[in-house]
Protein backbone atom coordinates (compact mmCIF):
# COMPACT_ATOMS: atom_id res chain seq x y z
CA UNK A 1 0.00 0.00 0.00
CA UNK A 2 2.89 2.40 -0.03
CA UNK A 3 3.67 3.03 -3.38
CA UNK A 4 -0.09 3.38 -3.96
CA UNK A 5 -0.11 6.06 -1.37
CA UNK A 6 2.64 7.91 -1.88
CA UNK A 7 1.00 8.48 -5.91
CA UNK A 8 -2.47 9.48 -4.78
CA UNK A 9 -2.12 13.01 -4.46
CA UNK A 10 -0.65 12.83 -7.88
CA UNK A 11 -3.63 10.43 -9.02
CA UNK A 12 -6.56 12.63 -7.46
CA UNK A 13 -5.10 15.55 -10.25
CA UNK A 14 -5.25 13.00 -13.22
CA UNK A 15 -8.43 12.61 -15.01
CA UNK A 16 -7.49 9.94 -17.06
CA UNK A 17 -6.68 7.91 -13.19
CA UNK A 18 -10.13 9.58 -11.96
CA UNK A 19 -11.59 7.47 -14.59
CA UNK A 20 -9.65 4.07 -14.38
CA UNK A 21 -10.51 4.28 -10.50
CA UNK A 22 -14.17 4.97 -11.39
CA UNK A 23 -13.84 1.97 -13.17
CA UNK A 24 -12.34 -0.13 -10.29
CA UNK A 25 -14.57 1.61 -8.24
CA UNK A 26 -17.90 0.15 -9.88
CA UNK A 27 -16.06 -3.37 -10.40
CA UNK A 28 -15.98 -3.36 -6.37
CA UNK A 29 -19.69 -2.73 -6.06
CA UNK A 30 -20.82 -5.79 -8.05
CA UNK A 31 -18.33 -7.46 -5.53
CA UNK A 32 -19.95 -6.18 -2.13
CA UNK A 33 -22.95 -4.72 -0.71
CA UNK A 34 -22.67 -1.34 0.57
CA UNK A 35 -22.83 -1.45 4.70
CA UNK A 36 -25.03 0.71 6.46
CA UNK A 37 -23.34 3.93 8.27
CA UNK A 38 -22.11 2.64 11.78
CA UNK A 39 -21.52 -0.86 10.87
CA UNK A 40 -20.28 -2.66 14.45
CA UNK A 41 -18.35 -5.99 14.04
CA UNK A 42 -17.35 -7.15 17.65
CA UNK A 43 -17.17 -9.93 20.12
CA UNK A 44 -20.31 -11.72 22.18
CA UNK A 45 -20.43 -8.74 23.79
CA UNK A 46 -20.39 -8.05 27.76
CA UNK A 47 -22.86 -9.27 30.51
CA UNK A 48 -23.66 -5.38 31.17
CA UNK A 49 -23.82 -4.01 28.01
CA UNK A 50 -26.40 -7.18 27.14
CA UNK A 51 -28.50 -6.02 29.45
CA UNK A 52 -29.62 -3.58 27.27
CA UNK A 53 -30.81 -6.07 24.87
CA UNK A 54 -27.59 -5.19 22.33
CA UNK A 55 -24.82 -7.47 22.49
CA UNK A 56 -21.17 -4.89 22.60
CA UNK A 57 -17.29 -6.19 23.34
CA UNK A 58 -16.76 -5.79 26.37
CA UNK A 59 -14.34 -2.83 27.51
CA UNK A 60 -10.65 -3.95 26.28
CA UNK A 61 -11.90 -6.74 23.81
CA UNK A 62 -13.60 -4.61 21.21
CA UNK A 63 -12.76 -6.55 17.74
CA UNK A 64 -11.97 -3.85 15.13
CA UNK A 65 -14.96 -2.95 12.53
CA UNK A 66 -13.44 -4.51 9.40
CA UNK A 67 -12.79 -1.75 6.32
CA UNK A 68 -16.02 -1.04 4.71
CA UNK A 69 -17.17 0.72 1.30
CA UNK A 70 -18.59 4.35 1.83
CA UNK A 71 -22.32 4.44 0.70
CA UNK A 72 -23.57 6.55 -2.30
CA UNK A 73 -22.81 10.10 -1.49
CA UNK A 74 -25.78 12.66 -0.41
CA UNK A 75 -25.46 15.42 1.01
CA UNK A 76 -22.20 15.36 3.84
CA UNK A 77 -23.86 17.55 6.73
CA UNK A 78 -27.47 17.82 8.20
CA UNK A 79 -28.11 21.21 9.57
CA UNK A 80 -31.79 20.02 9.90
CA UNK A 81 -30.99 18.68 13.19
CA UNK A 82 -29.46 21.28 15.59
CA UNK A 83 -27.83 18.92 17.13
CA UNK A 84 -26.17 16.47 14.26
CA UNK A 85 -23.39 17.70 12.27
CA UNK A 86 -21.81 16.55 8.98
CA UNK A 87 -20.34 12.63 8.02
CA UNK A 88 -18.04 12.13 5.19
CA UNK A 89 -16.75 9.09 3.27
CA UNK A 90 -14.19 9.44 0.99
CA UNK A 91 -10.82 11.45 2.39
CA UNK A 92 -11.62 14.31 5.08
CA UNK A 93 -8.22 16.08 5.39
CA UNK A 94 -8.49 18.60 8.86
CA UNK A 95 -6.17 20.85 8.99
CA UNK A 96 -6.05 23.92 11.61
CA UNK A 97 -6.14 27.58 10.97
CA UNK A 98 -5.77 31.20 13.04
CA UNK A 99 -9.71 31.43 14.41
CA UNK A 100 -11.34 28.18 13.00
CA UNK A 101 -10.44 24.80 11.71
CA UNK A 102 -11.11 23.49 8.25
CA UNK A 103 -11.83 19.96 7.15
CA UNK A 104 -11.80 19.89 3.46
CA UNK A 105 -13.76 17.07 1.80
CA UNK A 106 -12.83 14.63 -1.47
CA UNK A 107 -15.47 12.68 -2.20
CA UNK A 108 -14.63 8.90 -4.31
CA UNK A 109 -13.28 9.04 -7.43
CA UNK A 110 -16.26 7.87 -9.30
CA UNK A 111 -18.24 10.73 -7.53
CA UNK A 112 -15.36 13.91 -8.11
CA UNK A 113 -16.59 15.01 -11.59
CA UNK A 114 -20.82 15.25 -11.03
CA UNK A 115 -20.14 16.30 -6.99
CA UNK A 116 -21.04 20.00 -6.24
CA UNK A 117 -18.25 22.30 -4.57
CA UNK A 118 -19.99 23.17 -1.29
CA UNK A 119 -19.67 24.80 2.35
CA UNK A 120 -21.19 24.54 5.53
CA UNK A 121 -19.92 25.84 8.89
CA UNK A 122 -19.98 23.86 12.21
CA UNK A 123 -19.84 24.17 15.44
CA UNK A 124 -18.57 20.82 16.44
CA UNK A 125 -20.32 20.58 20.02
CA UNK A 126 -23.76 19.19 20.67
CA UNK A 127 -25.65 22.02 21.66
CA UNK A 128 -23.53 24.19 19.13
CA UNK A 129 -22.89 26.69 21.63
CA UNK A 130 -21.96 30.34 21.20
CA UNK A 131 -18.09 30.42 22.21
CA UNK A 132 -17.44 26.59 20.57
CA UNK A 133 -14.53 27.22 17.65
CA UNK A 134 -15.93 26.84 14.55
CA UNK A 135 -15.40 24.44 12.09
CA UNK A 136 -15.43 25.38 7.95
CA UNK A 137 -16.56 21.75 6.50
CA UNK A 138 -15.84 22.35 2.40
CA UNK A 139 -16.68 19.88 0.15
CA UNK A 140 -14.79 19.90 -3.28
CA UNK A 141 -14.43 18.24 -6.66
CA UNK A 142 -12.45 17.70 -9.57
CA UNK A 143 -11.55 21.35 -10.40
CA UNK A 144 -11.30 22.59 -6.72
CA UNK A 145 -9.32 19.53 -5.60
CA UNK A 146 -5.66 21.77 -5.36
CA UNK A 147 -7.52 23.97 -2.31
CA UNK A 148 -7.26 20.71 0.10
CA UNK A 149 -3.44 20.72 1.81
CA UNK A 150 -1.23 18.04 1.06
CA UNK A 151 -1.72 15.06 3.75
CA UNK A 152 1.39 14.47 5.90
CA UNK A 153 -0.15 11.58 7.65
CA UNK A 154 -2.75 9.06 6.25
CA UNK A 155 -4.76 6.68 8.51
CA UNK A 156 -6.79 3.89 7.77
CA UNK A 157 -9.56 4.42 10.84
CA UNK A 158 -12.35 6.84 11.21
CA UNK A 159 -11.86 10.24 13.31
CA UNK A 160 -14.98 12.62 15.31
CA UNK A 161 -13.71 16.25 15.47
CA UNK A 162 -15.93 17.65 18.50
CA UNK A 163 -15.31 20.73 20.66
CA UNK A 164 -14.42 21.42 24.08
CA UNK A 165 -15.49 24.63 24.32
CA UNK A 166 -18.65 26.17 25.81
CA UNK A 167 -20.16 24.24 28.59
CA UNK A 168 -17.53 21.11 28.77
CA UNK A 169 -17.86 20.82 32.88
CA UNK A 170 -20.12 17.85 32.60
CA UNK A 171 -21.23 14.81 30.88
CA UNK A 172 -24.22 16.84 29.35
CA UNK A 173 -22.27 18.49 26.26
CA UNK A 174 -19.76 16.47 25.73
CA UNK A 175 -19.16 12.90 27.01
CA UNK A 176 -23.19 11.65 26.24
CA UNK A 177 -23.24 12.85 22.69
CA UNK A 178 -19.45 11.49 21.92
CA UNK A 179 -20.27 8.30 23.64
CA UNK A 180 -23.28 7.83 20.74
CA UNK A 181 -21.45 9.34 18.14
CA UNK A 182 -18.25 7.12 18.82
CA UNK A 183 -18.99 3.96 20.48
CA UNK A 184 -20.30 1.88 17.42
CA UNK A 185 -16.23 1.81 16.17
CA UNK A 186 -15.57 0.08 19.49
CA UNK A 187 -12.45 2.14 20.34
CA UNK A 188 -11.14 1.76 16.43
CA UNK A 189 -11.66 5.73 15.96
CA UNK A 190 -9.70 8.74 16.72
CA UNK A 191 -11.02 11.61 18.38
CA UNK A 192 -9.73 14.89 17.28
CA UNK A 193 -10.60 17.83 19.41
CA UNK A 194 -10.78 22.06 18.77
CA UNK A 195 -10.47 24.09 22.05
CA UNK A 196 -9.14 20.70 23.97
CA UNK A 197 -8.35 21.73 27.68
CA UNK A 198 -5.85 20.05 29.28
CA UNK A 199 -7.77 19.38 32.54
CA UNK A 200 -11.48 18.14 30.54
CA UNK A 201 -8.28 15.46 29.31
CA UNK A 202 -6.92 14.90 32.69
CA UNK A 203 -10.56 14.55 34.24
CA UNK A 204 -12.19 12.15 31.95
CA UNK A 205 -9.39 10.64 30.27
CA UNK A 206 -10.88 7.32 31.31
CA UNK A 207 -13.77 7.70 29.32
CA UNK A 208 -11.98 8.96 26.71
CA UNK A 209 -9.43 5.93 26.26
CA UNK A 210 -12.55 3.94 26.96
CA UNK A 211 -13.97 5.09 23.59
CA UNK A 212 -10.41 5.67 21.51
CA UNK A 213 -7.47 3.15 21.79
CA UNK A 214 -5.81 6.45 20.36
CA UNK A 215 -4.67 9.79 21.86
CA UNK A 216 -6.74 12.57 21.59
CA UNK A 217 -5.72 14.85 18.83
CA UNK A 218 -5.30 18.27 19.65
CA UNK A 219 -6.34 19.88 15.95
CA UNK A 220 -5.52 23.35 16.89
CA UNK A 221 -2.27 22.86 17.88
CA UNK A 222 -1.64 20.10 15.38
CA UNK A 223 1.04 20.26 12.75
CA UNK A 224 0.14 17.50 10.52
CA UNK A 225 -2.55 17.03 7.89
CA UNK A 226 -4.31 13.79 8.83
CA UNK A 227 -6.21 12.57 5.95
CA UNK A 228 -9.20 9.86 7.17
CA UNK A 229 -11.59 7.92 5.01
CA UNK A 230 -14.51 8.26 7.26
CA UNK A 231 -14.81 11.27 9.25
CA UNK A 232 -17.77 12.72 11.48
CA UNK A 233 -17.82 16.78 12.72
CA UNK A 234 -19.57 17.34 15.47
CA UNK A 235 -21.28 15.30 18.33
CA UNK A 236 -24.77 13.45 17.83
CA UNK A 237 -26.90 14.70 21.03
CA UNK A 238 -30.28 14.37 21.19
CA UNK A 239 -31.86 15.80 24.17
CA UNK A 240 -30.18 17.36 27.65
CA UNK A 241 -28.00 14.18 29.50
CA UNK A 242 -30.05 11.72 27.20
CA UNK A 243 -30.12 9.41 24.30
CA UNK A 244 -33.09 8.82 21.72
CA UNK A 245 -32.56 5.01 21.11
CA UNK A 246 -34.56 4.90 18.18
CA UNK A 247 -31.76 7.36 16.80
CA UNK A 248 -28.59 5.75 18.64
CA UNK A 249 -26.51 3.21 16.69
CA UNK A 250 -27.12 0.30 18.20
CA UNK A 251 -30.22 1.00 19.96
CA UNK A 252 -27.71 3.00 22.95
CA UNK A 253 -29.64 4.48 25.47
CA UNK A 254 -29.05 6.01 29.11
CA UNK A 255 -28.78 2.38 30.14
CA UNK A 256 -25.85 1.43 28.02
CA UNK A 257 -24.37 4.80 28.92
CA UNK A 258 -24.19 4.46 32.69
CA UNK A 259 -23.14 0.73 32.24
CA UNK A 260 -19.62 1.91 30.18
CA UNK A 261 -19.20 4.67 32.22
CA UNK A 262 -19.35 2.23 35.27
CA UNK A 263 -16.64 -0.31 33.28
CA UNK A 264 -14.69 2.43 32.27
CA UNK A 265 -13.92 3.78 36.46
CA UNK A 266 -13.74 -0.32 37.31
CA UNK A 267 -16.45 0.37 39.40
CA UNK A 268 -18.80 -3.15 40.20
CA UNK A 269 -21.73 -4.41 38.47
CA UNK A 270 -24.33 -1.72 38.10
CA UNK A 271 -26.75 -4.49 39.45
CA UNK A 272 -24.50 -5.12 42.56
CA UNK A 273 -26.40 -5.09 45.54
CA UNK A 274 -26.73 -1.21 47.63
CA UNK A 275 -24.31 -0.30 50.10
CA UNK A 276 -27.23 -0.03 52.60
CA UNK A 277 -28.15 -3.81 51.67
CA UNK A 278 -24.97 -5.74 51.56
CA UNK A 279 -23.40 -4.01 54.90
CA UNK A 280 -26.28 -3.73 57.61
CA UNK A 281 -24.88 0.22 57.97
CA UNK A 282 -26.96 3.33 57.71
CA UNK A 283 -28.04 4.04 54.17
CA UNK A 284 -24.89 6.42 52.62
CA UNK A 285 -26.68 9.86 51.43
CA UNK A 286 -24.08 12.40 49.32
CA UNK A 287 -24.92 16.09 49.14
CA UNK A 288 -23.62 17.93 46.64
CA UNK A 289 -22.83 21.57 48.01
CA UNK A 290 -22.78 24.18 44.92
CA UNK A 291 -20.07 26.73 45.44
CA UNK A 292 -21.94 29.70 43.33
CA UNK A 293 -25.14 30.03 41.94
CA UNK A 294 -28.15 27.43 43.63
CA UNK A 295 -25.98 26.61 46.81
CA UNK A 296 -27.29 25.70 50.22
CA UNK A 297 -27.08 28.50 51.99
CA UNK A 298 -27.97 26.85 55.38
CA UNK A 299 -25.72 23.46 54.25
CA UNK A 300 -25.18 22.40 57.73
CA UNK A 301 -28.24 22.22 59.47
CA UNK A 302 -29.69 20.22 55.85
CA UNK A 303 -26.93 18.13 56.62
CA UNK A 304 -28.16 17.79 60.74
CA UNK A 305 -31.54 17.01 59.33
CA UNK A 306 -30.52 14.19 57.27
CA UNK A 307 -28.33 12.52 60.00
CA UNK A 308 -31.31 12.80 62.34
CA UNK A 309 -33.42 11.03 59.48
CA UNK A 310 -30.98 8.05 59.50
CA UNK A 311 -28.78 8.65 57.32
CA UNK A 312 -25.13 8.81 57.21
CA UNK A 313 -23.87 11.94 54.94
CA UNK A 314 -21.00 12.72 52.71
CA UNK A 315 -20.17 16.00 51.42
CA UNK A 316 -19.19 16.56 47.36
CA UNK A 317 -18.19 20.26 46.80
CA UNK A 318 -17.76 19.62 42.73
CA UNK A 319 -14.84 21.25 41.23
CA UNK A 320 -13.02 21.15 38.15
CA UNK A 321 -10.15 19.33 39.32
CA UNK A 322 -11.84 16.80 41.06
CA UNK A 323 -10.00 13.20 40.68
CA UNK A 324 -12.47 11.35 39.12
CA UNK A 325 -11.68 8.05 40.06
CA UNK A 326 -12.29 9.25 43.83
CA UNK A 327 -15.69 10.67 42.51
CA UNK A 328 -16.14 7.66 40.76
CA UNK A 329 -15.59 5.09 44.03
CA UNK A 330 -17.59 7.81 46.97
CA UNK A 331 -20.81 8.07 44.76
CA UNK A 332 -20.99 4.70 43.72
CA UNK A 333 -20.42 3.73 47.34
CA UNK A 334 -23.75 5.56 48.44
CA UNK A 335 -27.32 5.05 48.55
CA UNK A 336 -28.46 8.47 47.77
CA UNK A 337 -27.64 11.65 46.10
CA UNK A 338 -29.61 14.61 46.83
CA UNK A 339 -28.50 17.99 44.97
CA UNK A 340 -29.90 21.44 43.53
CA UNK A 341 -30.64 21.29 40.40
CA UNK A 342 -27.37 21.54 38.03
CA UNK A 343 -24.44 19.85 36.56
CA UNK A 344 -23.23 18.17 39.85
CA UNK A 345 -26.24 15.94 39.60
CA UNK A 346 -25.04 14.07 36.39
CA UNK A 347 -22.63 11.93 38.95
CA UNK A 348 -25.82 9.42 39.26
CA UNK A 349 -23.99 7.75 36.30
CA UNK A 350 -22.21 5.89 38.97
CA UNK A 351 -24.89 5.21 41.22
CA UNK A 352 -25.96 1.51 41.17
CA UNK A 353 -29.48 0.44 40.24
CA UNK A 354 -32.22 1.35 42.70
CA UNK A 355 -30.51 4.00 44.20
CA UNK A 356 -32.12 7.27 44.23
CA UNK A 357 -31.30 10.73 43.45
CA UNK A 358 -33.41 13.59 45.15
CA UNK A 359 -33.44 16.77 43.33
CA UNK A 360 -34.16 20.15 44.75
CA UNK A 361 -35.98 22.05 42.27
CA UNK A 362 -35.51 26.38 42.62
CA UNK A 363 -38.15 28.54 42.66
CA UNK A 364 -39.18 29.93 39.06
CA UNK A 365 -41.59 27.39 37.47
CA UNK A 366 -38.45 25.05 36.74
CA UNK A 367 -40.32 21.62 37.52
CA UNK A 368 -40.01 20.91 33.52
CA UNK A 369 -36.56 21.79 33.58
CA UNK A 370 -35.96 19.05 36.69
CA UNK A 371 -37.97 16.42 35.17
CA UNK A 372 -36.18 16.81 31.84
CA UNK A 373 -33.12 17.37 32.46
CA UNK A 374 -32.72 14.52 35.47
CA UNK A 375 -35.50 13.22 36.40
CA UNK A 376 -36.17 11.65 32.88
CA UNK A 377 -32.47 10.25 32.35
CA UNK A 378 -32.53 8.79 35.96
CA UNK A 379 -35.45 6.59 35.36
CA UNK A 380 -33.84 5.83 31.49
CA UNK A 381 -30.59 4.90 33.57
CA UNK A 382 -32.91 2.66 36.35
CA UNK A 383 -31.93 4.99 39.14
CA UNK A 384 -35.52 5.81 41.23
CA UNK A 385 -35.61 9.64 40.87
CA UNK A 386 -37.41 12.10 43.71
CA UNK A 387 -38.42 15.71 43.29
CA UNK A 388 -38.56 18.51 46.23
CA UNK A 389 -39.64 21.55 44.61
CA UNK A 390 -38.66 24.70 46.80
CA UNK A 391 -41.48 27.52 48.12
CA UNK A 392 -40.82 30.87 47.56
CA UNK A 393 -39.68 31.22 51.19
CA UNK A 394 -36.71 29.11 50.79
CA UNK A 395 -35.16 30.66 47.82
CA UNK A 396 -33.18 34.13 48.44
CA UNK A 397 -35.46 35.51 45.87
CA UNK A 398 -37.84 36.01 48.32
CA UNK A 399 -35.32 37.81 50.46
CA UNK A 400 -33.69 39.96 48.02
CA UNK A 401 -36.91 41.41 45.64
CA UNK A 402 -39.80 40.52 48.56
CA UNK A 403 -43.19 38.52 48.38
CA UNK A 404 -45.20 41.15 45.94
CA UNK A 405 -42.41 41.38 43.47
CA UNK A 406 -43.38 39.54 39.66
CA UNK A 407 -40.00 37.36 40.54
CA UNK A 408 -41.82 35.60 43.16
CA UNK A 409 -45.84 36.16 42.07
CA UNK A 410 -45.40 35.95 38.50
CA UNK A 411 -42.63 34.06 36.88
CA UNK A 412 -44.24 33.57 33.57
CA UNK A 413 -42.60 37.69 33.02
CA UNK A 414 -39.18 37.11 33.18
CA UNK A 415 -39.47 33.68 30.84
CA UNK A 416 -41.20 35.96 28.13
CA UNK A 417 -39.10 38.61 28.31
CA UNK A 418 -35.72 36.43 28.09
CA UNK A 419 -34.42 37.13 32.19
CA UNK A 420 -35.05 34.15 33.58
CA UNK A 421 -32.21 32.56 33.35
CA UNK A 422 -29.92 35.17 34.78
CA UNK A 423 -32.73 35.20 38.08
CA UNK A 424 -33.42 31.72 38.43
CA UNK A 425 -30.89 30.06 37.51
CA UNK A 426 -27.67 32.23 37.96
CA UNK A 427 -29.27 34.42 40.82
CA UNK A 428 -30.86 31.80 43.40
CA UNK A 429 -29.62 29.96 46.14
CA UNK A 430 -31.93 27.75 48.13
CA UNK A 431 -32.88 28.40 52.46
CA UNK A 432 -33.98 24.47 52.49
CA UNK A 433 -36.44 24.47 55.32
CA UNK A 434 -35.67 21.22 56.80
CA UNK A 435 -38.74 20.53 58.63
CA UNK A 436 -40.89 20.73 55.00
CA UNK A 437 -38.18 18.39 53.09
CA UNK A 438 -38.15 16.01 56.44
CA UNK A 439 -41.47 14.08 54.37
CA UNK A 440 -38.65 13.46 51.60
CA UNK A 441 -36.93 12.14 53.57
CA UNK A 442 -39.07 9.45 54.75
CA UNK A 443 -40.09 8.70 51.28
CA UNK A 444 -36.40 7.89 50.14
CA UNK A 445 -36.11 5.79 53.22
CA UNK A 446 -39.31 3.85 52.20
CA UNK A 447 -37.34 3.54 48.58
CA UNK A 448 -34.48 2.16 50.07
CA UNK A 449 -36.54 -0.38 52.07
CA UNK A 450 -38.67 -1.94 48.73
Amino acid sequence: MKPFNKLWPALMESKLAIALLAGLFVGAVVLFSVPPQFSVHGGNGSPAEKMNGHAQPPLGEEIAPVSVLPPPLKPICDLSDRRYGCEMWGEARPASGANRSSVYFIPPPSQLATTAVATWSIRSQSRKIVGVREVIVRSLNLSSLREAPNCTVRRSLPAVVFALGGLTFNYCDVLVPLFTTARAFCGEVELVATGAQGWFLNKYGRVLGALSRYAVVDLDADGEVRCYPHLIVGLRGHRYFDIDSARAPNGYDMLAFRIFVRAAYSLPPPTAALPCRSGGTKPRFMIILRGATRRFVNADAVVSAIERAGFQVVRMEPTSTAGMDAVAREVDACDVLVGAHGAGLTNMVFLRTGAVVVQVIPWGKMKPYGEGFFGAPAAHMGIRHVAYSVAAEESTLYDKYGKAHPVITDPDVFYRNGSNAKLYWQEQNIRLNTTRFAPTLETVKRMLRL
